[in-house]
């Protein structure tokens, strides 16, 4: 059991590094199970369409609105206390929509604004989360860290946790939220553990009389006065329009156009689950036999390749095995270019930075979303996918030479 510890939270990145690992692992679980609960209660609550979509919105849409404001927070603020504060609220927010959903009192106008209110406190939640890392471990081993944190992602809010949230919705309604309560409790009480290491501090030293809108402009102004990580971040949101464009319509496209059942949908979706298990394994290999410059380029170069893939498929066990290497491919994606951007950029910019970067994520899949489905409309379900591949395409030539400076940019401080 000491070697499987050691394996998984290796003693030279400190008990606080434990610590955060298992608060971020527990409140994925928590994610996880509302990310197939919190649908099902929408669709018991009302046959519209319209607010089935709005209830999709209402997750992203604080991304946008609140994104700049809490990484300015979290650079200005204990960052440990945010998340604490952030998850707390989370909780209970949740924690009231229980008592209405076990009184039979709830509709879907509370249940919009619990999750509209959710989302505002995940986004000051998760952007300053993604700061503590930096503070907790060396740059050296900011990759390692990385990979079991988004690894946790993977099993937790995409594997064991949708499926734990509809077996507990079926058992009763009010289940999977009341254990969503509890992982978020649970992780409050694990990120309470945390103690910066001798020499740091989760607070960073700013100047209490600025106003909060200054702080912002200059986290933007850092961003595009840095070439390698505004490069990293258009890259982010360019591949997230083309990737969002697709998979909007990916149900139809399954369903449609390879005419797979549910149960192969279904499938084709786990496929990318089980390449990211795979790619946890082959993560740390690939860190240290792989130049970073050269890991970024593969990777993009797959989404491209990923893209043209689907385009010409007719096949749906074809399309798993893609989507399979999709999953692979982007759990290293997304482990790598957090660890550059961690890297790269000062501690007392972390919390903007991350902002910026997560509003890149989230705006992109809206803006690819809404793309996709108008050229799905007039073109046919190939058409997003044909899309994807040259949008990132020409991306990824434009970008080619300076992605070695995006690898290195941490090394430059």
């Amino acid at each position: 059991m000491s070697a499987l510890v050691e394996a998984v939270f290796p003693r030279r990145l400190g008990r606080p590094f434990r610590w955060l690992v298992s608060a971020s692992w527990t409140s994925n679980i928590g994610d996880g199970i509302a990310l197939a609960a919190g649908p099902l209660l929408v669709a018991s609550q009302t046959d519209s369409a319209f607010l089935v979509a709005l209830a999709a919105m209402l997750q992203r849409l604080p991304w946008l609105v609140f994104g700049l404001w809490a990484g300015a927070l979290a650079d200005r603020l204990d960052r440990r206390v945010v998340v604490m504060a952030a998850n707390t609220i989370r909780a209970v927010v949740i924690a009231v929509l229980c008592v209405f959903i076990a009184t039979g009192t709830v509709s879907i106008g509370m249940v919009l604004t619990a999750m509209f209110l959710y989302g505002v406190a995940e986004v000051f939640a998760d952007t300053t989360q993604q700061t503590l890392l930096p503070t907790l471990v060396p740059s050296a081993d900011l990759g390692t860290g990385n990979q079991r944190l988004q690894a946790g992602f993977l099993t937790a809010n995409m594997l064991v946790g949708p499926p734990l949230g509809a077996f507990l919705f079926a058992a009763g309604m009010v289940w999977p939220f009341a254990a969503q309560v509890v992982c978020v409790a649970l992780a409050v009480m694990l990120v309470s553990r945390i103690a910066a290491p001798p020499g740091t501090s989760f607070t960073t030293v700013r100047d209490a009389d600025s106003h909060i809108r200054k702080d912002i402009a200059e986290g933007l102004r850092w961003v595009w006065q840095h070439p390698p990580v505004r490069t990293l971040s258009v890259v982010i949101l360019v591949f997230n329009i083309t990737w969002a464009a697709p998979w909007g319509v990916l149900v139809k496209y399954s369903l449609d156009h390879l005419h797979m059942s549910e149960v192969g949908y279904g499938l084709l979706t786990t496929a990318s689950a089980v390449g990211g298990i795979v790619g946890i394994f082959v993560y740390g290999w690939l860190e240290r036999h792989v130049n970073l410059a050269t890991l970024i380029r593969v990777c993009l170069t797959l989404e491209v390749l990923t893209h043209g893939a689907f385009a010409l498929t007719t096949t749906g066990w074809v399309a798993i095995a893609i989507m399979f290497e999709f999953g692979v491919y982007a759990f290293v994606w997304g482990t790598v270019s957090t660890t550059v951007r961690q890297r790269a950029v000062p501690k007392e910019f972390q919390g903007r930075v991350a902002s910026i970067n997560m509003i890149c994520v989230f705006g992109g899949l809206v803006l690819g979303q809404g793309i996709g489905g108008v050229i799905a409309e007039n073109w046919g379900l190939v058409a997003p996918w044909w899309f994807a591949c040259a949008g990132a395409g020409v991306t990824l030539v434009l970008v080619w030479k300076s992605l070695s400076h995006v690898a290195h940019a941490g090394s430059a401080r």
